[in-house]
């Protein structure tokens, strides 16, 4: 799966490194060197995916990540630095799909594009699902649309995707390593990633996050989604 995908970085060898791997993997590439000129681009015309470093001189690269969402869903992977553990966290609270640390493999971060871009257009299996329904939540996997009592739903790549895994396998209980196998795709990682996407998700969801009824916590164990009827 190829995109039109925005590389933002300050450092150009970086940006040069990530460019030539992406382009070897037949992705069309734009880069830009700071927050001010991503969003100038993004405004002229919008990426299939944006590759974000956050330490950016002048905007940084989390308030980009804020205001793109509140217009976009482009699907968004973070470069940060190894021990920014609470910036990957604010980053994935904001709404970014992906990340990787700094430093990182060009061919890892190659691999993540290609993951995240597959999720965001779509796959042959999850399209076959059609509709999905929970009462008034409503998921359509071939237009990747959700509404809630008929409002629609902002909801990023990954947290869509969750949400159709969840919606899936109703009554059963997943662990985060399992979750971040089978929906991001990872057999290793930040399982902070898990607790942050499931926060979101209840967010957007439930009447109340804080005593959810859809996406409930098993204790000692990971999540479980409890079909509402109706």
């Amino acid at each position: 799966m190829t995109g039109r995908v925005l590389v933002v970085d300050d450092d150009e060898t970086v940006r040069d490194v990530v460019r030539r791997y992406l382009e070897r993997d037949g992705h069309e590439v734009v880069v830009a060197g700071d927050g001010e000129s991503a969003l100038e681009l993004v405004a002229r015309q919008l990426p299939d995916l944006i590759v974000l470093d956050l330490m950016l001189p002048g905007i940084d690269g989390l308030e980009v990540c804020r205001r793109l969402r509140q217009r976009h869903s482009v699907p968004i992977v973070m470069l940060t630095a190894l021990g920014e553990e609470e910036d990957r966290v604010v980053g994935l609270q904001l709404g970014a799909d992906d990340y990787v640390t700094k430093p990182f493999s060009p061919r890892e971060l190659a691999l993540r594009v290609g993951s995240v871009l597959r999720r965001a257009k779509g796959t042959p299996a999850a399209a076959s699902m059609g509709e999905l329904a929970d009462g008034a939540l409503r998921l359509d996997t071939v237009a990747r649309s959700a509404t809630l009592n008929g409002a629609p739903l902002a909801l990023t790549t990954r947290e869509f995707d969750l949400l159709v895994f969840f919606m899936v396998n109703p009554g059963q209980a997943f662990s985060r390593p399992q979750l971040l196998e089978r929906v991001w795709g990872w057999d290793f990682g930040d399982q902070s990633t898990v607790t942050v996407h499931v926060r979101r998700l209840r967010e957007k969801i439930e009447d109340d996050p804080a005593n959810p009824k859809r996406i409930v916590t098993v204790w000692g164990v990971g999540y479980r989604f409890d079909a509402i009827s109706g």
